[in-house]
């Protein structure tokens, strides 16, 4: 009890000098999609990069770990909360600016938001992104894709701050961009700006492209309960998680008031007070019955992080947030 503490009050002795918002005790449900999660110690959204750069030093010269957190989607908090510092980047980070072909972007801009100003202006090259609910920041860390496109085809730069509070800039060619997959999930790191090279379109034919996805969306996914997109990875080749687990026969189980979704079979859903270990018990239900039905073992692509009793997980960027 002594050290736990002494852990909470050098928290609030980081924030003597944070000029941003902070909050203790906050809710990790209201920054989940799926609206599941337990309290983070302190949740702090900074000023301004050099505000942000303070915070993560001080946490470095007390040993508090520290994570950020995006738009919360992907991401499942447990049920016990988060053991020290959460970091939301708010509107301080969400300035955005165009010129000719090139979109430059604070991390936690909307990435949908970004869509649908660059194909406002008639620019192409973001448009899969329209349906995904996630930060800028979060998208790159992830490399998030959709629709035959991803954030990999137009990255020429991303400004992060890493966990010494220095501010670095990596080349698109030095993030090792792969499926789902960038340099930043190896590193404990912030994505602050991103630099990406569009290029020129119709925007009504954009438009129209857009809105059959988004239309799509709307009849195929279960946006009428919280969620976290899709739970797995797709396996190698054509096949589909979502099928998989269809024939399996685990449409519709529900454990607690998790529920896979009757729509699609690769949403879990939050049917009404769900908590992280009933989502974790049918994660791993659903993929021992695709295992023993189908012979395939599948990969979950939700992060999960948080005070599981006794162990601290995913201390970092997102995802997820930096994840979504």
């Amino acid at each position: 009890m002594g050290n736990r503490q002494g852990a909470l009050t050098d928290m609030t002795q980081i924030t003597r000098d944070f000029r941003g918002q902070w909050m203790q005790k906050e809710p990790m449900s209201r920054h989940t999609t799926w609206k599941i999660g337990g309290p983070a110690d302190l949740f702090a959204m900074p000023a301004d990069e050099a505000d942000l750069a303070g915070l993560i030093r001080g946490c470095r010269e007390r040993e508090i770990p520290w994570m950020v957190v995006g738009s919360g989607s992907n991401l499942l908090v447990a049920d016990n909360g988060i053991r020290g510092v959460v970091i939301h980047l708010g509107r301080a980070f969400s300035d955005r600016r165009l010129d000719d072909c090139r979109l430059t972007a604070g991390g936690g801009c909307a990435l949908s938001g970004l869509a649908r100003l660059a194909v406002k202006a008639g620019l192409q090259g973001l448009e899969f992104a329209c349906g995904i609910p996630a930060s800028l920041g979060g998208a790159v860390a992830m490399n998030a894709g959709a629709h035959g496109g991803s954030m990999e085809n137009i990255v020429r730069w991303a400004d992060v701050i890493d966990d010494e509070g220095r501010i670095r800039r990596y080349q698109g060619e030095e993030m090792d961009f792969a499926y789902r997959h960038s340099r930043l999930q190896g590193e404990k790191a912030i994505v602050v700006r991103v630099g990406m090279e569009l290029r020129w379109g119709d925007q009504e034919a954009l438009e129209r492209w857009m809105e059959e996805k988004l239309t799509l969306r709307r009849k195929s996914q279960p946006l009428d309960f919280p969620n976290a997109g899709s739970v797995f990875l797709n396996p190698p080749g054509s096949l589909s998680a979502g099928r998989l687990i269809d024939e399996a026969g685990m449409k519709g189980f529900a454990i607690g008031g998790a529920q896979v979704s009757e729509r699609h079979a690769n949403f879990i859903v939050n049917r009404g007070g769900a908590t992280a270990a009933d989502v974790l018990a049918l994660i791993d239900t659903v993929r021992a019955r695709v295992l023993a039905t189908c012979g395939i073992e599948l990969k979950s692509e939700v992060r999960v992080i948080g005070d599981s009793g006794g162990q601290v997980d995913g201390w970092g960027t997102e995802d997820s947030h930096q994840r979504g």
